[in-house]
């Protein structure tokens, strides 16, 4: 089987599977919610208009790894994987495909959560979002897009090689919620380079590290290749 028509058995699992489906809305309604009630606090000394807009994504990025880790672990379960390999044998080409198939529809889904935000979160915010250019907005609003995509990418990739979406997402959330805020806030311009911190850098204002908006992001997408990369590997090394 030739590409397209792997990556197209692909999409159609992801349609299919209710658990993904409700994967990929509950990225924009985290992401969308959480960025509403974030214009409800007060400003601070340190308020970024910006970041208080695209607040949800800290929330949005957990559902966003969550459908990356399912779409790739359930290969794994009841012989699903043994049944992919006998239409795609080529295991390279077949996980290309499923990192298209995740790839592809959670960007969708992060653009629209991305513009959904930055309505809502503009909205919320109201006179308090009158620095902002639209310039800085389109870049928060597609920057979003890309960063939940990415991470959706690098939690399929490190799926690929535990084959356990639960084992995923124990080691991801713990390092999102744990290590990058409390140990990264300590660790100096080391924190700048995790996968999230680099990222985020776009949902800023302004910005005081190593990286700038497009820079971070280009970060993140090292650490998604990375982590497909590995699971390519894995999966060519590894029986079925």
């Amino acid at each position: 089987m030739t590409f397209a028509p792997a990556l197209r058995s692909e999409l159609i699992k992801i349609r299919t599977l209710r658990s993904l489906l409700w994967g990929l809305a509950s990225v924009l309604l985290a992401t969308a919610a959480f960025s509403a009630l974030a214009g409800l606090d007060d400003s601070g000394e340190e308020f970024d208009p910006l970041f208080s807009t695209f607040f949800g994504v800290s929330f949005g990025q957990i559902a966003a790894i969550t459908f990356g880790a399912q779409a790739v672990s359930a290969e794994f379960q009841g012989g699903a994987l043994r049944l992919s390999l006998a239409a795609v044998p080529d295991r390279v080409r077949w996980f290309a495909a499923k990192a298209v198939a995740v790839g592809g529809p959670a960007l969708v889904i992060g653009l629209v959560s991305g513009g959904v935000s930055m309505v809502v979160g503009t909205a919320v915010l109201g006179s308090r979002a009158n620095t902002l250019t639209w310039g800085e907005e389109l870049r928060g609003a597609v920057g979003c897009g890309v960063y939940l995509a990415l991470m959706a990418l690098f939690a399929a990739g490190i799926a690929a090689v535990l084959r356990s979406g639960v084992a995923t997402l124990s080691i991801l959330i713990p390092f999102l919620l744990i290590v990058s805020f409390v140990v990264g806030g300590a660790s100096g311009t080391v924190a700048d380079f995790l996968p999230d911190k680099a990222g985020q850098v776009v949902l800023h204002e302004t910005w005081d590290g190593a990286l700038g908006p497009w820079t971070g992001l280009g970060v993140t997408a090292l650490w998604a290749a990375g982590a497909l990369a590995a699971g390519a590997w894995s999966m060519r090394r590894r029986d079925a």
